[in-house]
């Protein structure tokens, strides 16, 4: 039997230059990705200045994202920025719409009598949803 000692066969510095290639080849994917996003998602750029922004970042990678980043990493800051924005408004309105029950008590109470109007529900059905609503 045989024995082999690992720790000399792959050294600490070793292991610690793969994982150093690793953490960058991930980060370098992270900022191809959000390149490509920030490109897709910018509303200033045309259709052909977009496809000229992809082409070159697709057939040169580490050159496109390297000038795109330099031409235009301050508006993806900005763009970033306002999308979380209005990302954050959107679930803040949410938010108050469901913790508000929706309509107002009046709307939802004509809705209501409409249902009970056209039959679609019964009258203790009414009942129990108006006392709900007037809650």
């Amino acid at each position: 039997m045989e024995y082999v000692d690992l720790a000399y066969d792959y050294p600490v510095l070793g292991a610690f230059w793969t994982i150093m290639w690793i953490f960058l080849w991930v980060m370098w994917f992270m900022l191809l990705f959000r390149v490509i996003a920030d490109v897709i998602r910018d509303h200033d750029l045309s259709g052909w200045a977009k496809a000229g922004w992809l082409l070159f970042v697709i057939v040169v990678p580490f050159l496109g994202v390297l000038v795109y980043v330099i031409a235009r990493g301050q508006g993806m800051g900005r763009r970033e920025f306002r999308a979380a924005q209005k990302q954050q408004e959107a679930v803040e309105a949410y938010i108050r719409e469901t913790a508000a029950g929706g309509a107002d008590p009046a709307e939802q109470l004509a809705r209501l009598s409409d249902l009970k109007t056209r039959g679609d529900i019964t009258e203790e059905e009414f009942q129990r949803a108006k006392e709900r609503i007037l809650r």
